[in-house]
């Protein structure tokens, strides 16, 4: 049983002092009623469709949110959210910072009632909204699981998210967003995935004559192709600064957090999140995945995932 839930800001003014205007914040409530309530965030793509998705596809974490499933639908109530700016949207050019997601989900929990919630589950940027609402509202979530995200941008992937946003807007400029989002696209997902990986898939050989192509570049090319089908350039543009505007302080969080990182992430380092896991102001510990899937390891690694995720939410029960 999945139903959706929303209500409005009106006019939500941002930490920049920006303004988003009819704000409609939306979510997506699954599971039992009378359950313990998971909150589950994911990258700048992911939506409230967590579990499901329109006209009966797959929602972008089926695998990890179902019944009998590792986050297990019988015995939790599961939330997704959508991240604003909402689409359709998108022609407002706002900065939004990831504090201000974080307010814009306390809004919809309160408007829902709920006082507290068992854990927040956030993978990439859900992972950094996930530490702006444990700072902002401590009382309000038991536990974190913060996957694949740290406490500030690592500085190789400000770098590499900074010439996507160019060339985005060199291809507004001229008239042809679409094919600049794809190609912005196409350069994220060598960061998102490893190098083992690409090597392990690809010959890197030409599959065309004319004009040429290649293997790896047909992939990313139908990469690129099916975000610029679902993503808006001004969206985009602001969700992506807004990874790069994210800071916190790991020693003003004290709620509890589990912590899981990819070998092979270069977007998030084992090794910031190690830093991040140091200087946390409550309990934490950090378990790293030996995954050639990269900042991506949360949507390839569903075994692995599963059985930390399936264990970390019988805690929750257990506390319940």
């Amino acid at each position: 049983m999945a139903q959706d839930t929303e209500m409005s800001l009106k006019n939500f003014t941002l930490q920049s002092g920006d303004c988003l205007i009819d704000d409609t914040v939306r979510g997506r409530l699954y599971g039992a009623p009378d359950t313990p309530l998971i909150i589950v965030l994911g990258g700048i793509s992911a939506s409230r469709f967590v579990a499901d998705g329109p006209q009966g596809q797959a929602g972008w974490w089926s695998p990890l949110v179902h019944k009998n499933g590792p986050i297990d639908l019988n015995k939790f109530q599961v939330l997704g959210l959508d991240y604003a700016p909402c689409e359709h949207r998108a022609e407002q050019s706002v900065c939004i910072s990831t504090d201000d997601q974080a307010k814009r989900l306390r809004a919809l929990l309160e408007h829902m009632c709920v006082g507290k919630v068992a854990a927040i589950i956030g993978a990439s940027y859900g992972g950094m909204v996930a530490l702006s609402f444990a700072r902002l509202y401590p009382q309000k979530v038991d536990e974190l699981c913060i996957i694949s995200a740290a406490h500030r941008p690592y500085p190789l992937g400000v770098a590499w998210r900074g010439i996507q946003r160019r060339i985005v807007r060199m291809a507004m400029a001229a008239g042809n967003p679409e094919e600049g989002l794809a190609l912005a696209r196409e350069l994220a997902m060598t960061t998102y995935r490893s190098a083992q990986e690409f090597s392990e898939r690809f010959d890197g050989l030409p599959t065309q004559t004319e004009p040429l192509g290649f293997d790896v570049c047909d992939y990313l090319n139908a990469c690129g192709k099916k975000f610029a089908g679902v993503m808006e350039a001004e969206r985009f543009l602001t969700l992506s600064e807004s990874i790069d505007l994210h800071r916190v302080a790991p020693e003003q969080i004290s709620t509890p957090a589990l912590l899981i990182a990819s070998s092979t992430d270069q977007l998030v380092p084992p090794a910031q999140m190690q830093e991040l896991c140091n200087q946390l102001g409550g309990p934490s510990r950090l378990v790293t995945l030996n995954s050639p899937f990269g900042h991506d390891a949360f949507l390839k690694e569903s075994k692995a995932l599963g059985a930390i995720l399936s264990h970390f939410t019988r805690e929750k029960q257990h506390a319940a």
